[in-house]
C-alpha cells in the first residue's frame, strides 16, 4: 500500500514538472538553429527622419553594426533601453547602432521620446511593414544582431540575461550582446553566437523574402566553411588540411564531399530527436539541410567564386594558446611521452600532484597537448589519495576534463563551476595516434578560477557497467547500464564511452511513472570523437528517475578497428578491451556552494532524504538482507558510503541512514 501511494505521488509530482513554466529566460542557440554565420540581406532603409541607406552600407563604416528591435509599447524592451544606451556609449568609437522598431502602431513621436529620454545616438527605424524584420529573421521587439563590417550576422539572441517573461534580476550574469561587439571588433567569434530572446513576439506578415544570397563562394559558402570547418581546417589547426580559401576548397573538394555525404564532417553524431523542433544540444555542429545541400551543390558545379564585394572577411584567431584566457593554475604532465613514428600505443597514465591547500572552483578549463596531431584524446581524473597515499580512478564521479580533437575548453555559465578540492590529485589518460613521425608531447592542464563559490556546484557521475561481455564474432552485441536518480537534479551534458568495438550508444531517461524518453542517441558511435554533448537547458531528472544507457558493440570481422574478433571481450582500460560509461554533469538544485561554511548544510552528502535513501536502498540493496555493502554501493556512491558507514564496517544500515538524516535536518535548521 505505501509503495503504491508512493509511486502515485512520484508520478503526480512529474506530471506538474512537465507543465510549462510561466517565466522564460533566453535559451542558447545550436549552431545550425539561428542565421548566425550568414549573410545578412542587402536591405533599404530609410529613418524616421527620412535618411535612406541600406542595411550593408551601415555595417561597412564601423567594424560593427548592432541591429537592436524595440519598441515603448513592450515593457521588456523598454527595460533595455538602458542597457542598450550603456553598450552604445562603451563602443562609440568602433560600433554603429540601429534601432528599429517593427510595431506598426507604435508613434513616430513616442519613438522619438523614448531615444531622447535614454539618450540613444543611433538612427531610429520605423519598420511599419516587418520588411527588415523579416529579412533578418527576427522574433521579437528584444531581439538584437550584430553584423561585422562585409554584413556577415555575427551574433543574434538577447542583450542578455537580467530580464525575461516573468521576472527580473539585479544584474545580468551573461551579457552576451557586450561579448559578441568585443569579438566581431577583434575579427573573432564571439563564445555564443545565438540564444532566444524573451520579449514581445513578433508575428511577420507573409512577403516576398529577400533576395536569396548566390550560392558562390564569396557570397555562401566561404561563410558556411568559416562557421563549420576552420575552427580545425586552417592555418595551425589540427586538421590535415586548411580550407581558408577558395584554392583550399577547390583543392580538397573531393574529400569535403565524401566527408559530407558519409556525415564524417563536421563531427556530430546525435541522432535528430522526433517531435523536437530545436537542437537539445548548445554544440550542437550538424549542418542544417540547406547548408549542406548549399555546399554539396557547389561542390558538383564549376565552383564560382562570385563577386569579391560579398566575400566575408578572414577569421581571426586569438594569438594566445589558451582560449580560455590567462589561467590561474596549469598543470602539465612531469615529463613529455614519447610517441612512436607508426603502428599504434596503448593508454598512457601521468599523475599530478596539484599541491592546493584548499578547495578552489574551476569557471574554466583548457586540456592543450603540445602535438595535438597525435593526441586521440585526453582524459583528466581529479582523485583523492587514500590512507595510503594511493589513487585510483572510479567509474564517474573522479572525471574533471577532456580533450578531443576540436573540443578541450569547457566554460561554465555564471554561477556554475566545479569543486577542485584540496589535495587533489590529478589522473592523466592519454591516448595517442602515431601519425607517420615520431615525436614528443607534454599536455597540460590550464583552469580559471571562479571569483566566488557558484550557486551550483557541477558534478559528474556514470552510468556503468563492469560486467559487460561481448561474444567473439558478435556483430550487434547489446550491453546496458543504470544509473538511480536519487534526488531532483538538472543534467547538463552527456559523454558516451566505449573503445573501438562500440558501435550505438544510447541514453533513455525513465521517469518514476515509468515513462520512458530517450535524452540522447547515437546511432553511429566513433571513437575518434569523444564527444561532450552539452545541453543548451538543463534536463530536469525527478527523483526516483533513472537513466539507462544502452551500447551496441561490433565485435565481428566487418569491423575494420576491431583487434581481434576471435576474442571475448571484457571490461578493460585498454583500447583492446572494452567499457560501457555514460557520462553525465549534473547539478543538485538543493545545494548552493555559495551559502556554505565550513561545516554547513552544504558539506552533508546531496542524497540526504528520506526519499533518496530509501530508492537507494531498494536499488542498492542487491541481497535484500536489510543493509548495504560496499561491494553494492560500487564506485558511483563510494563517497556516499563513506559518510553513511559512521562505524567502518563495511555496512550501511538503516539505523545509520536515519541518524544521517537526522543530522542533516538538525544542520538545516541551524
Amino acid at each position: 500500500m505505501k509503495a503504491t501511494a508512493l509511486s502515485v505521488i512520484l508520478a503526480l509530482t512529474a506530471v506538474v514538472r512537465a507543465v510549462e513554466p510561466l517565466t522564460e529566460s533566453p535559451r542558447l542557440l545550436a549552431r545550425g538553429e539561428s542565421t548566425a554565420g550568414s549573410l545578412a540581406p542587402d536591405v533599404k532603409l530609410t529613418d524616421i527622419e527620412g535618411r535612406a541607406s541600406s542595411l550593408r552600407s551601415l555595417a561597412s563604416k564601423q567594424k560593427a553594426l548592432v541591429v537592436a528591435f524595440t519598441s515603448p509599447t513592450c515593457p521588456l524592451s523598454a527595460k533595455l533601453l538602458p542597457t542598450l544606451a550603456a553598450v552604445e556609449k562603451e563602443f562609440a568609437g568602433s560600433t554603429a547602432f540601429l534601432y528599429v522598431n517593427p510595431t506598426a502602431s507604435d508613434k513616430p513621436d513616442a519613438i522619438r521620446a523614448s531615444a531622447q529620454q535614454h539618450g540613444l545616438k543611433g538612427a531610429m527605424i520605423h519598420d511599419k511593414d516587418c520588411t527588415l524584420a523579416a529579412a533578418l529573421q527576427a522574433t521579437t521587439t528584444t531581439e538584437a544582431f550584430v553584423l561585422d563590417a562585409t554584413g556577415t550576422i555575427i551574433y543574434r539572441g538577447a542583450v542578455d540575461d537580467q530580464y525575461g517573461i516573468g521576472y527580473a534580476q539585479d544584474a545580468p550574469r551573461n551579457e552576451w550582446l557586450r561579448d559578441a561587439i568585443r569579438a566581431t571588433v577583434a575579427g573573432q567569434r564571439p563564445r555564443i553566437t545565438a540564444t532566444t530572446a524573451p520579449g514581445c513576439a513578433l508575428a511577420l506578415p507573409d512577403k516576398k523574402p529577400a533576395a536569396p544570397v548566390a550560392v558562390t563562394w564569396n557570397g555562401r559558402i566561404a561563410r558556411i566553411v568559416q562557421t563549420n570547418c576552420q575552427e580545425c581546417h586552417r592555418t595551425g589547426g589540427i586538421a590535415p588540411f586548411p580550407l581558408e580559401t577558395l584554392e583550399d576548397a577547390v583543392s580538397h573538394a573531393g574529400m569535403m564531399k565524401k566527408a559530407l555525404n558519409k556525415g564524417l564532417m563536421p563531427p556530430w553524431f546525435a541522432a535528430a530527436q522526433p517531435g523536437v523542433m530545436h537542437s537539445p544540444f548548445a554544440n550542437d555542429r550538424s549542418l542544417t539541410a540547406t547548408d549542406k545541400a548549399d555546399l554539396l551543390a557547389w561542390l558538383d558545379s564549376s565552383k564560382p567564386a562570385g563577386d569579391s564585394k560579398d566575400a566575408p572577411l578572414p577569421r581571426q584567431w586569438p594569438d594566445a594558446e589558451w582560449a580560455i584566457g590567462k589561467p590561474d593554475a596549469i598543470w602539465e604532465i612531469p615529463e613529455p611521452v614519447d610517441v612512436k613514428a607508426t603502428g599504434k600505443m596503448g593508454y598512457i597514465h601521468r599523475q599530478i600532484v596539484t599541491q592546493l591547500t584548499e578547495d578552489r572552483w574551476v569557471q574554466s578549463f583548457q586540456v592543450l597537448p603540445s602535438q595535438r596531431a597525435v593526441v586521440h584524446h585526453v582524459l583528466v581524473f581529479a582523485m583523492q589519495p587514500d590512507k595510503d597515499g594511493k589513487v585510483r580512478v572510479t567509474d564517474g564521479n573522479n572525471f574533471f576534463a577532456a580533450y578531443v580533437p576540436g573540443s578541450g575548453t569547457v566554460h561554465y555559465p555564471a554561477g556554475y563551476a566545479k569543486r577542485l578540492p584540496k589535495g587533489t590529485v590529478l589522473m592523466f589518460q592519454l591516448h595517442y595516434t602515431p601519425n607517420g613521425t615520431a615525436t614528443q608531447d607534454r599536455t597540460r592542464l590550464g583552469v580559471v578560477f571562479a571569483k566566488e563559490p557558484p550557486r551550483y556546484e557541477v558534478q559528474v557521475a556514470a552510468a556503468g557497467n563492469h560486467r559487460i561481455l561481448i561474444p567473439a564474432g558478435a556483430d550487434n552485441h547489446e550491453e546496458k547500464g543504470t544509473l538511480p536518480v536519487l534526488f531532483d537534479a538538472r543534467i547538463l551534458s552527456f559523454m558516451p564511452h566505449m573503445h573501438v568495438r562500440g558501435k550505438a550508444f544510447r541514453y533513455d531517461l525513465v521517469t518514476p511513472d515509468n515513462q520512458r524518453r530517450t535524452v540522447l542517441d547515437v546511432p553511429r558511435y566513433d571513437f575518434n570523437w569523444q564527444i561532450l554533448y552539452r545541453l543548451a537547458e538543463p534536463l530536469t531528472a525527478p527523483v526516483g528517475s533513472r537513466l539507462e544507457v544502452t551500447a551496441l558493440y561490433d565485435n565481428s570481422t566487418n569491423n575494420p578497428a576491431n583487434p581481434d574478433p576471435a576474442k571475448v571481450v571484457h571490461w578493460g582500460e585498454q583500447t583492446d578491451d572494452e567499457m560501457l560509461l555514460g557520462y553525465i554533469e549534473y547539478v543538485n538544485p538543493a545545494q548552493n556552494p555559495s551559502l556554505a561554511t565550513a561545516g554547513s548544510p552544504a558539506d552533508e552528502p546531496v542524497l540526504l532524504t528520506a526519499k533518496s535513501l530509501g530508492i537507494l536502498g531498494k536499488r542498492l540493496d542487491k541481497d535484500g538482507d536489510g543493509r548495504i555493502s560496499k561491494d553494492e554501493a560500487g564506485p558511483a556512491f563510494a563517497a556516499l558510503f563513506a559518510q553513511l558507514d559512521t562505524n567502518a564496517d563495511g555496512y550501511v544500515t538503516a539505523d545509520e541512514s536515519k541518524e544521517a538524516l537526522r543530522r542533516a535536518a538538525s544542520r538545516r535548521k541551524s
